[in-house]
């Protein structure tokens, strides 16, 4: 029997976030605003033809798979990015500062999208911030360290959009963050979980010190519409 996290957007869609998604009983995608991720149940062939028919003209996606994939002539192949998901293990909270960071609101949304283009954590849109729990630091007034929520595949909750400024990294910050995030998703009895290019050493170490541990590989497509 496959796991959850096997496919977690699709999961997600179908539960906590089929309130924000369009779709069929086996391919989903989040509303525009919210985020470019599309759900497929098996991610066959006959899934992404489906989500081909339904989609608008020159729509443009993000796909999940823990196994290689055949893009079909339909898609545009844009990117293919490696990762590993980790899962938090602890049951118990992490020791860390708890002053030193602020809610994000609507406010902040320019900021925020600006922090992401800037570090590539993953993409970020005008109504991502609903996903939940985004949390930052500020510097003199800006905004130089973030984190939030996304994927919510019950009981699992995805930590997600955690970057830091290049001029701030070494501080502190991201360790800050991810510690409120971990607390704030235990409190509601759920599980954290993330996602990581396989590459980065340096997220990776700080994610696994912090309890997380890799539990598979994990395929993004990154793909548009013909």
């Amino acid at each position: 029997m496959s796991h959850l996290l096997d496919n977690p957007i699709y999961n997600a869609l179908v539960s906590a976030h089929h309130p924000i998604s369009l779709g069929t009983k086996t391919v989903r995608y989040y509303l525009p605003s919210f985020a470019s991720f599309a759900g497929l149940k098996d991610n066959s062939a006959a899934n992404f033809e489906e989500l081909h028919e339904i989609s608008e003209p020159e729509s443009f996606f993000i796909v999940f798979s823990i196994s290689p994939l055949e893009i079909s002539y339909q898609w545009k192949l844009i990117k293919q990015i490696n990762m590993f998901q980790l899962v938090y293990e602890h049951q118990t909270l992490p020791t860390g500062d708890e002053n030193g960071f602020v809610d994000l609101n609507e406010t902040h949304v320019d900021e925020m999208i600006a922090l992401v283009q800037l570090t590539e954590p993953g993409p970020f849109l005008e109504k991502t911030i609903d996903f939940g729990n985004y949390t930052g630091v500020f510097e003199d007034g800006k905004l130089v360290s973030m984190a939030g929520h996304r994927f919510n595949p019950s009981p699992y909750t995805e930590v997600s959009a955690v970057c830091t400024h290049p001029n701030h990294l070494g501080k502190g910050y991201a360790y800050r963050l991810l510690t409120e995030q971990i607390k704030r998703i235990l409190a509601q009895n759920e599980i954290p979980f993330l996602h990581v290019r396989d590459d980065n050493e340096g997220a990776i170490k700080l994610y696994q010190k912090l309890g997380f541990k890799i539990r598979t590989s994990m395929i993004a497509y990154v793909i548009k519409k013909n």
